[in-house]
């Protein structure tokens, strides 16, 4: 894993419990258990998102892509500087490329992704110099309740 990621707060913990009843509202249509939490440099939570892929039929329609089409519709602006996302899985290479479109600050994750992962694991599209733009990464906030939550949505789908 990535050896510049940055110690969590217990800020970070608490938006976590809010991302991960996201993620467990994400189970009700049947979706990968992801949610997340944009947050604003003052800490007021601009919007939440989980993954409605099922819901919608949108193979785009990841927690992260949800809550910052939400926030930016909220604040008026695709631009979001400032802000922190905070998401119980490492945000994949789609989702790492909306998180710097929009110009967040930090993301804070619970679960490496170890097939997908874009914040460190199999990728760092986070913090790649040859971009325009970084982000501040915090890892494993919560991870053992964000990965289990995980593990057992699998476990229990049929042929897995």
């Amino acid at each position: 894993m990535a050896d510049t990621v940055f110690p969590a707060s217990a800020q970070h913990d608490e938006w976590m419990l809010a991302a991960l009843d996201q993620a467990r509202e994400a189970l009700g249509s049947g979706d990968v258990p992801v949610g997340a939490v944009l947050v604003s440099a003052s800490g007021d939570v601009l919007a939440v998102g989980r993954n409605e892929r099922e819901l919608h039929t949108d193979p785009t329609a990841h927690a992260e892509v949800v809550a910052l089409r939400r926030a930016a519709l909220a604040v008026g602006d695709w631009q979001l500087p400032g802000t922190t996302l905070v998401v119980t899985l490492e945000p994949c290479v789609m989702c790492a490329g909306a998180i710097l479109a929009a110009r967040v600050d930090r993301v804070v994750f619970g679960a490496w992704d170890d097939k997908a992962g874009a914040a460190g694991s199999v990728y760092d599209v986070l913090r790649d110099r040859r971009l325009n733009h970084r982000v501040e990464v915090f890892a494993g906030v919560r991870a053992d309740e964000c990965g289990s939550l995980l593990t057992d949505f699998f476990r229990a789908r049929p042929g897995s």
